[in-house]
């Protein structure tokens, strides 16, 4: 049986200016490489409502699980909640549970829960909430997608709390060899090598260090025996 698929959706202007590197795509990929979770396509959206919802809708209906960063702060540019509401047709306003939540960490720390803070207990009707054990404003999931903080730290709590609710399949195993030869010398090897083994992913990362050229083949798959007799092949056929 296939492992479930998933998708992601970066969300914001600073990550398409450059302004702010993204984290948050090579942390979900582990885990969810780890978890048996396919990640397929990453997505990365300006802060444009029509293009959030486009991207919400079209990414929803064709994995079985979409992850959201981005877009639930305080800030008037955080627009994502009411994107995902408007994309699933739901009604969003202020909830009394996230609202409690908010209450309470803005109580105990002595501040007040201003109308900007608030904007964060923005909740479409039908979501159930993520819990932020960092900075406590939710995320939250509606159907199959889980909404979350940009914020890495944030992100990676949210993720932590979503992950034991998902039902993964057979983790992605891995092998890595270095051949410390151009890709033009080893691509004719190496392709008879990925038509034998169809079953597994067999890729080819090139390098240059010191004026030389060489490659790292890594081998992916579920079946460690297979893998382990493609990598055998593959290292007889380029002995270091």
């Amino acid at each position: 049986m296939p492992n479930p698929t998933a998708a992601m959706l970066v969300i914001g202007d600073e990550i398409l200016s450059g302004r702010t590197r993204d984290a948050n795509m090579y942390h979900l990929a582990g885990q969810l490489t780890e978890a048996g979770i396919d990640l397929v396509e990453v997505r990365v959206v300006s802060d444009d409502a029509p293009a959030i919802v486009a991207a919400v809708k079209s990414l929803s209906a064709a994995f079985d699980i979409v992850f959201t960063s981005g877009g639930i702060g305080p800030t008037h540019d955080d627009i994502t909640a009411d994107c995902i509401a408007a994309a699933f047709d739901d009604h969003i306003d202020v909830r009394d549970d996230a609202r409690a939540l908010l209450q309470a960490h803005y109580d105990r720390n002595g501040q007040e829960l201003n109308d900007a803070r608030l904007r964060m207990a923005r909740i479409p009707d039908s979501a159930t909430l993520i819990d932020n054990p960092v900075s406590i404003a939710p995320g939250f999931t509606v159907q199959n997608v889980h909404v979350m903080a940009g914020v890495p730290s944030v992100f990676q709590a949210m993720v932590a709390t979503v992950l034991p609710t998902l039902t993964g399949g057979a983790p992605l195993l891995s092998e890595t060899l270095r051949i410390d030869r151009g890709e033009g010398d080893i691509a004719g090897p190496l392709g008879k090598l990925a038509a034998e083994y169809s079953d597994l992913s067999i890729g080819s990362y090139p390098f240059q260090k010191d004026g030389k050229y060489g490659a790292n083949i890594v081998i992916r798959g579920q079946d460690a025996v297979q893998i382990a007799s493609a990598m055998t092949k593959l290292e007889s056929a380029f002995p270091l």
